[in-house]
């Protein structure tokens, strides 16, 4: 995105990456950690369709140019975002990560697991 972002976009991304990042190296080695960082999201200022309020849309993606994360700044000032893992969960061996998610809104942010069967 061209253009020096809002203090607030870029405190909100900050706070989604590092919780993201929080959340994967519970079930990845710090070696293996994936590439969660804010320089390099792909961007874009995008118009609420309801209210016509400015909000933001960006996506991770990976060597092949695989999409790999996801993140929204809505108007109201609530987000989420998303990155794939796709990892075997280190302790129930039944399961495996597909991705880690955070959302919230302001300072509250949360963030977990998505985990699904192993088939």
């Amino acid at each position: 995105m061209a253009g020096r972002l809002p203090p607030e976009i870029e405190a909100t991304i900050g706070r989604l990456v590092g919780a993201l990042r929080g959340e994967a190296i519970k079930y990845v080695a710090a070696d293996r950690l994936p590439d969660i960082r804010a320089e390099a999201l792909l961007l874009g200022a995008v118009t609420d369709p309801a209210n016509g309020l400015p909000g933001y849309e960006g996506i991770w993606r990976n060597a092949l140019n695989e999409r790999v994360g996801r993140l929204a700044i809505n108007s109201d000032g609530s987000f989420f975002a998303e990155y794939d893992l796709c990892v075997r969960h280190p302790h129930k061996r039944e399961w495996f990560i597909e991705a880690v998610t955070a959302w919230g809104r302001g300072d509250l942010v949360k963030a977990e697991a998505r985990l699904l069967p192993m088939i």
